[in-house]
C-alpha cells in the first residue's frame, strides 16, 4: 500500500484540533501534542494526551480535513482512543464460547447451536430403519438416534474420549499414577456399550473416588476389587508351662548332738539365737521318732517327752 504523503496545511492545524479536544472535553483533561497521523489524502489525524485520571494512557485523537485545492481546515471528529499502555476491557467474546464447565447451575438453560459440529441428525423415519441398521456398525434403535432430532456426531464422540482420558478419571491423573491395579481387572467396573465400551466403564465403588463417574480402563485407584493383605506372622501369646519342674533341695541340715550346726551355716551370717532355736526344733523331732520306734503299737504319741523336750530347748535358748 502506497504511503500518503504529508499535509502540510493538516500538519500546520494543530492549535485548531486542540480547541475542538477542549470543546469536547476540558482544557485541564487535554495535554501535550503527541503527533500526527495521515488517515488518507487530506485526511489526518491529531493526537493528544488525556490528563483524565480515569483514562490514563488513553488519546484525545482530533480528525481534521480540507477539501481539494483549499487551504482551509476543518474537524470531523474528536475521540477518546487507547492508547499503547492504556488499561482497556477485554476482547468481546460470544455468550456461548465463555461458557465454562460447571457454570450450569439449578434452573439454567443452555441453548445449542443449530451448527454445533458435535452433533448430527438423528433418524427420525421408521421407514429407513432397516437400511440405517444395516449400515451402521452401531446396533439397537436407541443407538440409532429413533426418535432423536440429533445424535453424537464423530467430532462430538472424540472431543467427549480426549477429555474423559485426559481428565480427572484418566491414566494421567495422580490417583492413577500412584495405583498398581487399573480399572480393567477391578470388579466394581461396569461396562457400557458403544463406541466408548472398549476405552470406559462406569465405576460401582462405593469408597472409591471415581464413583459413578465414567473412568478410563487404565485408570486405577486404592480401592481395587483384587486388593488384599500380605501374610503377616501370627501374634504371639502368653504360655505357661504346667509340665516342666525345678528342683528344690529341702534336706534337713545334719546337726551334732551338742546342739551345733556345721560350719557352712554359721558362716553364713546366721545369727546364734536362731541357729540354737533351730536345733532345738530338730531335737524335738528327734524324741518323737525315738518314742515311735520304742512302742510301735502305742497309738498315742509321747506328748510327754515331746513337750520337755522343747522345754529345755527353750531353756538353752534363754541362756
Amino acid at each position: 500500500m502506497q504511503k500518503v504523503r504529508d499535509d502540510q496545511d493538516l500538519a500546520a492545524a494543530t492549535e485548531l484540533a486542540r480547541a475542538a479536544a477542549v470543546t469536547e472535553a476540558e482544557a485541564d483533561y487535554v495535554g501535550e501534542h503527541l503527533g500526527m497521523a495521515m488517515e488518507d489524502e487530506r485526511l489526518a489525524t491529531h493526537l493528544f494526551t488525556c490528563l483524565h485520571p480515569g483514562y490514563v494512557g488513553w488519546r484525545w485523537a482530533v480528525t481534521v480535513v480540507r477539501a481539494p485545492e483549499q487551504t482551509e481546515v476543518t474537524v470531523c471528529d474528536v475521540v477518546l482512543l487507547p492508547g499503547p499502555t492504556a488499561l482497556v476491557a477485554p476482547t468481546w467474546v460470544p455468550w456461548s464460547e465463555r461458557v465454562l464447565p460447571g457454570d450450569l447451575g439449578v434452573g439454567d438453560v443452555l441453548v445449542t447451536g443449530a451448527d454445533d459440529l458435535r452433533l448430527i441428525a438423528g433418524l427420525t423415519g421408521e421407514d429407513d430403519l432397516e437400511t440405517a441398521a444395516s449400515a451402521s456398525p452401531l446396533t439397537g434403535f436407541w443407538e440409532l438416534g429413533l426418535g432423536r432430532v440429533r445424535v453424537l456426531s464423530v467430532v462430538g464422540r472424540d472431543e467427549a474420549a480426549e477429555r474423559w482420558y485426559e481428565g480427572e478419571m484418566g491414566p494421567a491423573a495422580a490417583m492413577a499414577r500412584s495405583s498398581t491395579n487399573s480399572c480393567s481387572t477391578c470388579g466394581f467396573l461396569l461396562p457400557i456399550g458403544g463406541p466408548m465400551g472398549q476405552l470406559f466403564g462406569v465405576c460401582a465403588n462405593l469408597i472409591a473416588p471415581a464413583d459413578g463417574h465414567v473412568v478410563a480402563m487404565n485408570y486405577g485407584c486404592g480401592g481395587h476389587s483384587e486388593v488384599v493383605l500380605d501374610p503377616v506372622a501370627a501374634r504371639a501369646e502368653n504360655a505357661t508351662d504346667e509340665l516342666g519342674w525345678d528342683h528344690l533341695d529341702l534336706t534337713e541340715p545334719d546337726l551334732s548332738d551338742d546342739g551345733q550346726v556345721p560350719g557352712d551355716l554359721t558362716g553364713a551370717g546366721i545369727s546364734d539365737e536362731t541357729l540354737l532355736a533351730a536345733g532345738s526344733v530338730l531335737e524335738v523331732a528327734d524324741a518323737a521318732d525315738a518314742a515311735d520306734e520304742a512302742d510301735a503299737g502305742d497309738s498315742d504319741p509321747p506328748a510327754l517327752d515331746t513337750q520337755l523336750g522343747v522345754e529345755e530347748g527353750q531353756g538353752d535358748t534363754d541362756k
